[in-house]
């Protein structure tokens, strides 16, 4: 365990004690928020990816010791066991190599060798295969035994060749040099199945398509995997066949006679029947390994910044799902989110509707004193929009709201227990109006991979990306903290140290017993014991508390600390937290025990002059462009505000409000070089594009975020209207642009880096 302590430290270049502290934690079952934000004096102030890396590495490297010890109990059981090799076993970094050693004594089906082997020709092989210059003929021949298969000299022969076949594929130094090989020389070659080409035209830029595995970005390779899958690519991973077999033969082959041209065919055969489809495959799952793991970060990241979007808090929301036909579903909601009344409007369905509508809107905003109007962004959502500011109600914000996975969470069973009674549509309508009022609080009660951010997330290993995305979200939830009183049990679930059934527990406790006066009264719920009372109490906030330090990050384990500073201010801790001065006059040195260092205190002082501080972005209100609801509404040229709604590795999709997501290339994100989109924007952000070119026909919008990018035509007007929107694609638009909340069409992102290269070289 020691010697994985020293592999982590290295690889991530931090202390071992660091590595060895944080394995404790973890092994005594803390959760990462929980290491990071209140251990900080054990771990040396290690973040929240430092203790995860911590986490998910040492997971690895006992799984290696797992299958370390199976290979080492399997081969004493074969009796194949020597020093030598189990040194080799001892030895192995990695999972690879390990099978490598092992490979050539693990039980397997039959093979052309084993048959070989059955008829008594391995010798014939191993002598072949020493390549001493020795009469082939004479000897091949003392292996002809009808009564075992062999019949000839040519079947002794080929028997012998197929037995080294398999020992040259088999040999760990020649895998070794393969693996090497393939991962710097192999060439992704794509293709389209003859007969698929209008079926697969969202994967028309890899009809014909080379290039090298080791520079191939991960997006295109789970295009071209995606593909495959659907039977509409033919992809293979593959190096130059000829300098691979050069390199083996260098290994392989010695002298010019006839034992030696036998291991030359060997080695030919064994390399394009065994060693070449053994190493593709190996790096095909590396590839799309490594794919996942950069779509999983940048999936992870876009849901943490939705998660974390600026609240608006508590206001009466009158809240719309809007639709034509059938008419825009309307809920109104107090300020804790609770539903009061709901009913439904048809604005858009002729003159006596529009009125009918406009009176019941300034009815319910005037019954419930409404502060504030949620517009889902989905059909019929700048029409509802245009139609809400129309009727000019004072005192009233309106904004419009991403509403991806609100379908989701109205079928679910969390929204069939919130509202047995309710159809999907107040559901859902409810769902919008409350993301409006916390994201966090809504958006946790629904399956991440359902609220509209990421690339080729369904493509992606489930299991890991289910675990990084709760990694996230218990890292959104908190850092945010939580209002132990008001608090739903799905987001309680995310609670460090609770999970779903404690979370449940405490709700069933709450209904029963009233509200939690203090965070001390938590170890009264069933099953909440003393662990999950350490791990969640820090991060659970009880407004209104007897002990003000339960309304703060400060954790019950150091009220102490803080009692003594009041106490040696000669004032209470209640006034300490309201007076600026009196904390300035707080000396943490003087506070240092073993226990209790500068870290910790320093953040105790942080919460004392800002307790349960929210450290999300103050929520400012946003409208777009009036008369801009369709993509033919657009001009070249056009500079209009926008909302980030996903980030991917080629760039920014951003709702200018015409029901279709623009595409803000890396290259057009800011006037310099952009390697990561995250560098300049985040989901949800608030930015200004200039429309470069529209597809209307694909549906597809280039937009940029460049200063200097502003066409003289029509620049922030919609006119001239005789302008009309471009139609096909010039070199810039080959960019993929889609809905985050539907399939994405994003197989063809590299077309657009090589195109706005080749475009940006003739400016």
């Amino acid at each position: 365990m020691l010697a994985h302590h020293k592999i982590i430290a290295a690889e991530l270049k931090i202390a071992e004690k660091q590595v060895t502290a944080t394995v404790s934690l973890l092994d005594e079952g803390a959760t990462v928020p929980f290491i990071s934000r209140y251990r900080k004096e054990m771990t040396g102030s290690l973040d929240e990816v430092e203790v995860a890396a911590i986490r998910d590495r040492v997971l690895q490297l006992r799984d290696l010791d797992k299958r370390r010890e199976a290979i080492l109990k399997s081969m004493t059981e074969l009796g194949k066991l020597t020093p030598e090799l189990e040194k080799k076993i001892i030895e192995a970094e990695t999972i690879s190599l390990l099978e490598d050693i092992y490979l050539p004594y693990k039980p397997k089906r039959k093979t052309r060798a084993s048959v070989a082997k059955e008829k008594g020709l391995e010798p014939l092989a191993l002598q072949i295969f020493d390549q001493k210059n020795f009469d082939l003929h004479a000897e091949a021949n003392k292996f002809i035994d009808a009564e075992k298969g062999v019949n000839t000299f040519e079947e002794a022969l080929a028997g012998a060749r197929d037995i080294m076949a398999e020992m040259i594929s088999e040999n760990v130094e020649a895998r070794t040099k393969m693996r090497t090989y393939f991962q710097e020389k192999a060439v992704f070659k794509a293709e389209v199945i003859k007969g698929k080409e209008e079926e697969g035209i969202k994967y028309k830029d890899y009809f014909e398509w080379n290039e090298p595995v080791k520079t191939a970005a991960s997006h295109r390779i789970l295009a071209m995997r995606r593909g495959e899958k659907e039977l509409i690519l033919r992809l293979d991973a593959l190096p130059p066949a000829e300098d691979a077999l050069t390199i083996l033969e260098n290994q392989f082959v010695s002298g010019n006679h006839a034992a030696s041209k036998q291991v030359q065919q060997a080695l030919e055969d064994g390399y394009k029947r065994l060693l070449e489809p053994a190493m593709e495959t190996e790096l095909r799952v590396l590839t799309k390994q490594k794919a996942d793991e950069e779509a999983i970060k940048v999936f992870a990241e876009n849901a943490r910044q939705l998660l974390l979007a600026a609240p608006m808090g508590q206001k009466n929301v009158l809240a719309i799902d809007p639709g034509f036909r059938t008419g825009c579903k309307v809920v109104c909601l107090d300020k804790q989110g609770q539903l009061l009344e709901n009913t439904a409007i048809y604005p858009h369905t002729g003159q006596g509707n529009v009125k009918n509508a406009e009176a019941t809107i300034k009815q319910l905003c005037e019954k419930h004193h409404i502060e504030a109007i949620a517009i889902g962004n989905g059909t019929a959502g700048r029409e509802t929009e245009s139609f809400i500011r129309g009727l000019n109600l004072p005192n009233t914000t309106i904004v419009m709201v991403n509403e991806s996975g609100a379908s989701i969470y109205s079928a679910s069973e969390v929204a069939r227990n919130e509202f047995p009674t309710q159809d999907i549509t107040v559901r859902g309508a409810v769902s919008i109006g409350r993301r409006l009022m916390d994201p966090l609080a809504e958006l946790v009660k629904i399956d991440p991979k359902s609220i509209g951010v990421g690339q080729y997330q369904h493509d992606v290993d489930q299991t890991k990306l289910q675990a990084s995305l709760d990694d996230t979200v218990m890292s959104a939830v908190n850092a945010v903290g939580v209002e132990l009183n008001t608090a739903s049990k799905q987001i309680l679930a995310y609670v460090s140290g609770l999970g779903p059934t404690l979370a449940q527990n405490i709700v069933d406790y709450r209904n029963a017993n009233g509200a939690f006066k203090t965070r001390a009264s938590l170890r009264k719920v069933p099953r909440l014991g003393d662990k999950a009372y350490e791990q969640a109490a820090g991060f659970l906030r009880i407004r209104n508390a007897e002990n003000v330090l339960d309304t703060s990050g400060v954790h019950p384990e150091r009220y102490a600390v803080v009692d003594q500073m009041a106490k040696d201010l000669g004032t209470t801790v209640s006034a300490l937290m309201k007076d600026q001065q009196l904390q300035k006059q707080i000396k943490p040195q003087q506070y240092v025990t073993n226990e209790i260092g500068l870290p910790t205190l320093n953040d105790i002082l942080k919460e004392l002059a800002k307790p349960g501080r929210d450290p999300r972005e103050q929520f400012e209100a946003f409208s777009f462009t009036d008369g801009v609801n369709e993509i033919s509404d657009l001009r070249i040229g056009m500079k209009l505000p926008g909302i980030v709604t996903n980030i991917t590795n080629f760039g920014a999709f951003v709702d200018i409000g015409v029901h279709q997501d623009g595409l803000v290339h890396t290259s057009q994100l800011a006037n310099r070089f952009v390697a990561n989109a995250n560098d300049v924007v985040k989901v949800h952000q608030k930015v200004e594009v200039t429309v470069l070119e529209v597809d209307a026909a694909r549906k597809r919008i280039s937009l940029s975020m460049k200063t200097e990018n502003s066409p003289k035509s029509s620049v922030g007007s919609l006119k001239p209207k005789e302008q009309k929107p471009k139609q096909g694609l010039k070199p810039q638009t080959a960019k993929p642009t889609f809905k985050p909340k539907q399939e994405k069409k994003d197989a063809d992102g590299d077309l657009q880096e090589k195109l706005a290269k080749l475009k940006g070289m003739f400016k």
